[in-house]
This record gives structure tokens, C-alpha cells and sequence, in this order.
């Protein structure tokens, strides 16, 4: 991946590593407050528990069908928030 510069001075493969970890925290944050462990999810989510432990410790590049499960399964809405709200 070539390491462009996002405009606040970060570089592309920092600001998407920093976004995996702020997911994957969310997300891990969601299930304890749900009462569930890793295995219970994977089951669930039909997905081992490395997996969910990957992706909650920003390792693993989390796709959209992945998000959704999560969201399906801990009961939770996806929100996409404008960083630039005085649109």
C-alpha cells in the first residue's frame, strides 16, 4: 500500500490501523456489557474465537459482512458519523 497523508499530517496505514483498534475495542467493549465471551460469539457468529479476537485487538481487517454479524448479534446499529459537521 503506498503511504499517502491523510490531511491532519497521519499516515494512510496509521489512521487505518488506529481505526481497526477503535473497532475492535467498541466492539469488545459491546459484548462484555452483552454478557458474552469470544467462544459464545463465534458460535454464533459461526467464526472461530481467534477471529473475534483478532478483530478485537485490531489484527485482523474486519469486512462489512463481519460488521454487520457483530451488529446482528450484540444488538447494535452501525453509524457512520461526517467528521466535518457543519456541513
Amino acid at each position: 500500500m503506498k503511504n499517502t497523508t491523510v490531511t491532519d499530517g497521519v499516515s494512510m496505514e496509521t489512521y487505518l490501523t488506529d481505526c481497526r483498534l477503535k473497532v475492535g475495542r467498541s466492539i469488545r467493549e459491546i459484548r462484555e456489557k452483552r454478557g458474552q465471551s469470544q467462544e459464545q460469539l463465534a458460535d454464533k457468529m459461526n467464526i472461530s474465537r481467534s477471529t473475534i479476537s483478532k478483530i478485537e485487538s485490531g489484527k485482523f481487517n474486519c469486512s462489512i459482512d463481519y460488521l454487520s454479524k457483530f451488529a446482528y448479534f450484540l444488538d447494535f446499529e452501525i453509524i457512520l458519523q461526517d467528521s466535518q459537521r457543519n456541513l
